[in-house]
């Protein structure tokens, strides 16, 4: 393995061993825990398929009239690891894109769809992002994390987007929350198939075959550029700690609502 990608992962080692481990797992227990939970889950959903268009925007020629663009090698790979998030398939083998699969199973699960419908109609509008955010009323946690994510986009450095696109959103959902997942899905599965799918097909793709690409388009774009690898790091872990800061907002939600459970 690349020894720059080997720093990058030891960097991130504790803030990502601190994600795998985060009480917001264990606090979600029935569906209307999981409920709560998919409901800010799902702007993290939305952002990572905004992150992924920037990649594929910087990185191949998505104007007229064509150019090529880069390198053959790293528009393979971005357009690869896009054909798979935008266009994959349901659990029946319909098209739709890793977002609207988790639109499906909030739907299924009687998830609150209000705010990100709203939301996105906004940003239809041509709303910013940020006011967008603001005008549906997310939590604090919710907005500094998708404006952690337009930061990133802003930057308009494909190093920085893919190193936060590989390492600060890789895969963090440990099996124990696919376990328990599993076990609601054997109860209800009228309410949690197509999550328990979402979750499956999500691993699968993302977590096997994207992350090889992924791990191979930071190498491309970095290169032997010490400045480029040392943003990576920063970028990764900074991308992370927001991802902490997600969970830990999740979290206290679910435990309102356990406390408010118990004392009815």
């Amino acid at each position: 393995m690349n020894t720059q990608v080997t720093k990058i992962q030891q960097a991130i080692s504790p803030i990502r061993e601190s994600l795998t481990n985060h009480a917001v797992y264990q606090r979600i227990s029935q569906i209307d825990h999981l409920q709560v939970f998919m409901k800010d889950h799902i702007f993290a959903v939305w952002d990572f398929m905004s992150i992924l268009k920037a990649l594929q925007r910087n990185l191949t020629c998505v104007e007229l009239p064509w150019i090529p663009v880069g390198s053959a090698q790293t528009r393979y790979l971005i357009n690869e690891i896009v054909n798979g998030e935008e266009s994959d398939v349901d659990e029946v083998g319909n098209r739709m894109s890793h977002f609207e699969l988790y639109l499906d199973a909030m739907s299924q699960a009687d998830a609150d769809l209000e705010q990100i419908k709203e939301f996105l109609s906004l940003i239809t509008q041509k709303v910013s992002v940020n006011d967008a955010l603001v005008k549906v009323g997310v939590s604090d946690s919710v907005r500094d994390f998708v404006n952690f994510t337009f930061e990133v986009i802003a930057t308009n450095q494909p190093h920085i987007q893919a190193a936060v696109f590989t390492f600060g959103r890789e895969d963090l959902i440990p099996d124990m929350f696919i376990a328990m997942v599993k076990d609601l899905n054997a109860s209800m599965p009228e309410k949690i198939s197509k999550f328990t799918y979402y979750l499956e097909r999500h691993i699968e793709v993302d977590g096997d075959h994207h992350s090889h690409l992924a791990l191979q388009m930071v190498e491309e774009l970095c290169g032997n550029d010490a400045t480029k690898w040392q943003e990576a790091i920063d970028y990764s872990v900074k991308a992370l700690e927001m991802r902490k800061k997600l969970w830990d907002g999740v979290e206290e939600k679910v435990q309102k609502l356990a406390l408010s459970e118990v004392n009815s």
